[in-house]
């Protein structure tokens, strides 16, 4: 015979196991077809999100009629040196406004190409109690090429505005009040923007507080200039007058502030200013998103190939015994794998409309900011392909990784039965010890680096246990194995079959371990800060009334202060900061919101429980920081901490005051005139009051009609920007997690259920009764639950009591609803794979044995 035919017929060998096996063994795949389809799925969905997240950009909409907007940096940098490395820069972005010189409005104008420039400005104010934008006449050009009023004529003079649809009538006469104060304007045009007033450019420029500067430039071109002549022209005449925005002066050394010359879709960053600063946030948690489902999938797809395997495991050594080759065993395996995950990949087709869902999700939840856009271009429907494919090689390589042994060895050994050696065993133990040294070395860590600590504890610690299993499941029954010999004939049964087969209970109980060390790590971390935060904001609070809406003048908390009855008030603004500085010897810009409060009295109203120093030095220049911050900053009172603001100014602070209650006020505390001053427009005015026994908030009411008077007011919280976004997607990685590890649970027992078919039959052929067995089933069920919930418990409560002493000062908290949720989910699923598969033993008549 040729070798062609050689060939031929050790392929036509191959096809034929593969074909039979795939037939003969479908429930074993079916579990592994669900585990790959659901990989498919999840890895697509956010394979999707990632890619429209890095094509996202910011909603063109205010300078839409522009062909190039000329816009401060928007972004700070800071430049430091790595242990052991060279120096790297790392950026973060800016979602206050950095403002542009209006002397660079002659200098833009002289470009060669440049028909028209306009300068834009926006500004809150106030007009019938609702809060709008007030803006430029002219600069209605930069939206749209032919500004449309549905009525009247444009504004001509410093008392005269255009207002939106609804707001009033031409003639009409309006009181305005914007940070300053109030005046009355006379109403001469009407259009269809009802969120914005028009006023005259220098009565705009009056009312934005900023002299000397505009928040925009709007460039319109001659025709047929390209944009990216004109960015370039742009750019170099800026460059030439030396101009840079005007933070530059108050920004860091290494953290340069050139004008930017922006074009096309960027054009949207100087109106939203939020959206850009989002998006590299948004990538970063779809990546990690993103490697928690391929390691969690890599884990469920190996245990469940593994277990199809071992159930076929004499009948692959019986194939080896009788001649066939480790080339024949492997290419059988891995062609009836192959065909499983090729058509598992079909999962991928669910994730176009798993990502709109997602998106729409997001962005009803507030987790996307206004104005991101995520494109979702056609091509970028075939991005699902690659991590349908990456799924495939994962399934094919496991699966050539789990019939190595019976390929390697001699046929005359391969009908033995594997024993867990002592090299398992060792690397069971190594593991356990390396997850409870990353769980030390969390608590020791801050904010995300303890988290990462935590995860990375937890997984480590899981592994470790899964190599164990075997050891773990034979200490466990020891436990349990009295108590369960006391329940009758089934418990006698189900504790000598656990305790004779330690290797099955170790493989059933691997994935229920998974399932609840994950998800609790996932729950409990985010929980634990919750419920501490909430904890402190209610401690924090001391405030009878809070006082808030358009209708509340900038200089309320002077004047409430004043009213009979009120014993202390305090002005909150919410805002951000950019803290730089190493972690883990890299270097970092940590963005954190903050509190900006008026100090007088500041502890009968909102008490930040202050351990050193005192918050009544709170001014300009001073701050307050939280214990924990400081522990880490290794500063105390009297020291000095550098920062940086929303707009990219540089401060270096005087330390006046530590607290305790950083979760719920933040880590940092700044007077109320310190942080507004480097936001874009001052706040709406949120006043807490504290008033004298007796006094009712009445006279409120009535010093400020229309404002919103709060009685018992919800308590002071800062909020991060992502953390809407971080809660919707560790809701999706529990899910995902919890779907793929409830999959490897019930193949997992189901597949040992129909493996023990004879040994149900002889138990019934025994004289074992229908009830006894049932009854047996289910107490191995619950020892499975029981052990696995256990370990799981046990397994998280490391890396959970690290990072929670950590990052919270607390024990780590669980809703018990969620905690109940995972117990019953997992009793159900061991329950239901373990008796179902044992239906067909349990049914019919079998003869008894003779007594």
């Amino acid at each position: 015979m040729k070798r062609g035919d050689g060939d031929g017929v050790r392929g036509g060998v191959v096809a034929l196991l593969a074909a039979r096996g795939a037939r003969t063994h479908r429930r074993a795949w079916a579990a592994v077809f669900a585990a790959l389809a659901l990989g498919s799925l999840l890895l697509g969905t956010l394979g999707l999100a990632a890619g429209s997240a890095a094509l996202g950009h910011a909603r063109v909409e205010r300078y839409a009629g522009a062909d190039a907007v000329v816009a401060g940096t928007q972004s700070t940098r800071y430049t430091a040196k790595p242990w052991g490395g060279e120096a790297r820069t790392v950026r973060a972005g800016l979602t206050e406004r950095v403002r542009v010189p209006a002397r660079a409005l002659d200098v833009v104008r002289q470009v060669p190409g440049v028909r028209a420039v306009i300068a834009d400005v926006a500004f809150p104010v106030t007009v019938g109690g609702a809060r709008v934008t007030g803006r430029p006449w002219e600069a209605m050009r930069l939206a749209s090429a032919s500004p449309r009023l549905l009525d009247g004529q444009v504004p001509t003079g410093a008392r005269e505005i255009v207002v939106g649809e609804g707001t009033a009538r031409v003639g009409d006469r309006l009181k305005v009040t914007y940070a300053d104060g109030s005046a009355t304007y006379a109403v001469t045009g009407v259009t269809a923007d009802a969120r914005t007033i028009h006023f005259t450019s220098a009565e705009a420029r009056r009312l934005a507080g900023h002299p000397g500067e505009v928040d925009a430039i709007g460039v319109i071109a001659d025709s047929g200039v390209p944009d990216d002549v004109l960015r370039t022209r742009v750019r170099h005449a800026l460059d030439a007058a030396h101009l840079r925005d005007v933070s530059a002066p108050h920004r860091a050394a290494d953290d340069p502030a050139p004008l930017r010359v922006l074009t096309g879709d960027a054009r949207g960053e100087a109106e939203f200013l939020a959206a850009a600063p989002a998006r590299m946030p948004l990538l970063q948690v779809l990546a990690s998103l993103a490697s928690v489902v391929v390691l969690v999938g890599v884990l469920v797809v190996t245990s469940t190939v593994a277990q199809a395997l071992r159930q076929r495991a004499r009948e692959l050594a019986l194939l080896r015994a009788v001649g066939a080759t480790p080339w024949q065993l492997r290419r059988a395996v891995s062609r009836e794998v192959g065909r499983i995950a090729v058509l598992a990949a079909v999962g991928a087709v669910g994730a176009v409309p798993a990502y709109l869902a997602l998106r729409a999700l997001l962005v009803g939840r507030g987790a996307v900011p206004e104005g991101l856009e995520l494109p979702f271009p056609p091509w970028l429907a075939a991005a699902p392909l690659g991590t349908a494919g990456l799924m495939v090689l994962i399934a094919w390589l496991t699966a050539l990784g789990c019939c190595a042994r019976a390929a390697r060895v001699r046929p005359a050994e391969a009908l033995r039965e594997e024993v867990p050696g002592s090299a398992r065993r060792l690397t069971g133990c190594v593991l356990l010890g390396l997850g409870a040294a990353s769980a030390g070395a969390g608590a020791l860590q801050h904010g995300a680096a303890a988290a990462a600590a935590a995860s990375a504890s937890a997984l480590t610690m899981v592994i470790g246990c899964a190599l164990l299993g075997p050891w773990l499941a034979r200490g466990a029954m020891r436990v349990l194995g009295a108590p369960m010999r006391r329940l009758g004939v089934g418990g006698r049964l189900a504790a000598s079959a656990c305790t004779a087969n330690a290797a099955r209970l170790g493989a059933a109980i691997t994935p229920v371990v998974l399932v609840t060390a994950f998800v609790l790590v996932q729950l409990a971390g985010g929980a634990t800060l919750g419920h501490e935060a909430a904890a402190q904001a209610r401690d924090a609070g001391r405030a009878d009334v809070a006082v808030s809406g358009a209708h509340v003048p900038y200089d309320a908390v002077e004047r409430i202060r004043r009213l009979p009855g009120v014993a202390a008030a305090t002005a909150v603004a919410h805002g951000t900061i950019v803290l730089p500085g190493k972690e883990l010897g890299e270097p970092g810009l940590e963005r954190l919101p903050v509190l900006g409060v008026t100090p007088r009295s500041l502890a009968r109203t909102l008490d930040p429980a202050v351990r050193e120093g005192s918050t009544d030095g709170l001014r300009p220049g001073t701050v307050a920081v939280g214990t924990d911050r400081a522990r880490t900053l290794g500063v105390r009172p009297g020291d000095h901490v550098q920062l940086r603001f929303g707009d990219g100014s540089e401060a270096r602070l005087r330390i006046v005051a530590t607290y305790e209650r950083a979760l719920a006020l933040g880590d940092f505390l700044f007077s109320y005139e310190e942080l507004t001053r480097h936001m874009t427009a001052p706040p709406p005015v949120r006043v807490l009051a504290a008033l004298a026994p007796g006094a009712s908030p009445a006279s409120l009411s009535t010093a400020f009609p229309g404002a919103r008077v709060e009685r018992d007011p919800v308590p002071e919280r800062v909020r991060a920007e992502d953390q809407a976004l971080g809660e919707v997607l560790t809701a999706l990685a529990v899910a995902a997690i919890g779907g793929f590890t409830v999959i490897a649970v019930l193949s997992t027992l189901t597949l040992i259920s129909v493996g023990r078919g004879p040994e149900l039959r002889q138990l019934r052929l025994a004289g074992a009764d229908r009830r006894r067995l049932r009854r047996m089933l289910l107490l191995e069920s619950a020892a499975t639950a029981t052990v696995g919930l256990s370990l799981g418990t046990a397994t998280a409560a490391l890396p959970l009591l690290a990072f929670a002493l950590s990052a919270a000062g607390r024990l780590p908290w669980l809703p018990p609803g969620q905690g109940a949720l995972i117990v019953a989910v997992v009793v159900l699923t061991t329950t239901s794979a373990t008796l179902l598969p044992a239906r067909g033993a349990l049914r019919g008549r079998y003869p008894v044995a003779a007594r």
